[in-house]
């Protein structure tokens, strides 16, 4: 990005933020190894929309789905024995969790019970699964993190395909993180967060050939994380520990920066399906749920089709 000039800055609002009622700071083993021990009141994730507009978020070290209404109400939803990251619409009545304790999850949204989807790959544990998106045709794409990085550069990426058949695409990413797949499924795009860096994937019979780098950021205290997508294919990356989100055109020019009026931890973002131009943004340092105008639309979201 040193190329090309700084590109225009988008301011954000806070929209709403976690209620004190659900806010008891706390060491938890989430927050020993992630937070080097401290406090944390919650870490937010995985925002994703229902078709009426509500808003989803997850709660990593204290294992909390959170709902929130469209005047900013949020209703605890579950709380279970996991650490729910990313999150996608199964059905309309179920969601998808990349849960990083527990493997791949259903939440049945009316009851609140999380049942396991996929909790291993040929009898071997995940490391750590992260977050997921569905492709146009119903199969599920997920990064699996772990504690991945360049000092082990083993974290994976997998397809479970509609029909059942799960499949490891890539073995050797250096920490996997926020995953897109182009409308026309030709291209996977993954956030490789510890070397700063968006892969790109090309597709062909679902195998991913001639992997190569998409973006390059730098900085932060952290890197990318959670991606979204736009109608014309432009690509937004939560830059975590940086308090941006990155716009970029398919050929990765800078667009946009969206800046946080929170904190750094700008972890993923999502687009209101009632209104495409919005976007809500998770910081999870303030626990904030942060939202912003864009001249862009949002991309239609898949479920599984089932």
């Amino acid at each position: 990005m040193m190329f090309f000039a700084p590109p225009p800055i988008v301011s954000t609002e806070i929209f709403t933020t976690l209620p004190e009622m659900f806010r008891t700071p706390r060491r938890t083993r989430w927050a020993d190894v992630n937070r080097s021990g401290q406090e944390v009141h919650s870490f937010l994730e995985g925002p994703c929309f229902d078709r009426q507009g509500s808003l989803y978020v997850t709660d990593i070290p204290y294992g909390r789905i959170f709902r929130i209404s469209r005047a900013g109400t949020w209703e605890l939803v579950t709380e279970y024995d996991g650490w729910p990251n990313g999150m996608k619409f199964f059905n309309e009545s179920q969601i998808v969790i990349a849960d990083y304790k527990n493997g791949i999850m259903l939440l049945d949204i009316a009851t609140g019970h999380v049942t396991p989807l996929l909790q291993d790959y040929r009898s071997e544990g995940f490391k750590g699964v992260n977050d997921l998106v569905f492709a146009a045709n119903g199969d599920l794409y997920f990064t699996d993190q772990g504690q991945s990085g360049l000092q082990d550069p083993s974290g994976r990426v997998f397809r479970y395909s509609k029909d059942g058949r799960l499949d490891c695409l890539l073995s050797n990413v250096p920490s996997p993180n926020g995953i897109l797949i182009s409308k026309d499924m030709s291209s996977l795009f993954v956030a490789v967060t510890r070397t700063q860096q968006i892969w790109r994937a090309p597709l062909h019979d679902g195998v991913a050939t001639k992997v190569g780098v998409f973006l390059q950021l730098h900085g932060g205290m952290g890197g990318p994380d959670g991606l979204a997508q736009s109608d014309e294919g432009e690509i937004l990356v939560a830059h975590t520990g940086f308090g941006s989100i990155w716009h970029v055109s398919r050929y990765g020019e800078p667009l946009h920066r969206i800046v946080s009026s929170a904190g750094i931890s700008t972890t993923n973002l999502a687009f209101d399906p009632l209104n495409p131009s919005t976007v809500y943004i998770t910081e999870s340092q303030s626990g904030s749920i942060l939202r912003a105008e864009l001249p862009i639309r949002g991309a239609e979201l898949f479920d599984s089709g089932r």
